[in-house]
């Protein structure tokens, strides 16, 4: 299965951002653990394409890894060479979205209005990651009105209380961050466990 089937079919894309290096390959299994299978390592971390790179080799068929709050096409090709499979972005760049494609991985662009939306997606992008989604489902209901065609994946604002309000619009899948992966808190064994069962509410609720 290619990476953007596997995105469509699991949904659910975890962000681990500013997490210790040390920490991220603990905070992966522990999203395995809950049914995770997709993960989101983004470049403003410390040491973010190492982190990327030794996570790649330890989830290697287990979990599917891309590289968020990539900016341009130069960190985007460094992302694919640590072992990125697919690239985010909080904005809309023909040129990153161009070198994603070119680099044969999967391209998630971060647009908000339709005008955005309609302008990524045009570029090549894959999948349009809907940022912020802070407004809730009643907008993003409203874009997908006339713009069902393109395939969308709220990020920045989906919880449990909303994720299945987002999932009656259709979206292809959600960015989960800190209301999953809370790097500001101490990784304990107590945490992780608490994080594998938030990911297994996560995973129920979108089935």
């Amino acid at each position: 299965m290619n990476t953007l089937s596997q995105i469509k079919e699991h949904k659910l894309i975890a962000i681990i951002r500013g997490a210790n290096p040390d920490d991220v390959i603990k905070i992966a299994e522990a999203l395995y653990a809950g049914g995770i299978r997709l993960l989101e390592i983004t470049m403003n971390s410390k040491s973010a394409l190492e982190v990327i790179e030794k996570t790649a080799k330890a989830m290697a068929g287990r979990m599917v890894l891309g590289a968020g709050t990539v900016l341009d096409a130069k960190t985007a090709k460094k992302a694919v060479e640590a072992g990125a499979q697919f690239i985010l972005s909080p904005t809309v760049s023909k040129k990153t979205i161009k070198a994603s494609k070119e680099l044969g991985v999967v391209s998630i662009p971060g647009a908000y209005t339709p005008t955005e939306i309609f302008k990524a997606y045009s570029y090549g992008a894959d999948i349009i990651k809907v940022f912020p989604a802070s407004a809730g489902p009643s907008y993003i209901k409203d874009v997908v009105g006339p713009l069902s065609h393109i395939p969308m994946l709220p990020t920045g604002g989906v919880n449990l209380e909303n994720i299945q309000e987002f999932k009656k619009l259709g979206v292809v899948g959600y960015g989960i961050g800190s209301s999953l992966v809370d790097t500001k808190k101490e990784i304990t064994e107590q945490y992780l466990a608490e994080l594998t069962e938030k990911a297994r509410q996560y995973v129920e609720a979108i089935r």
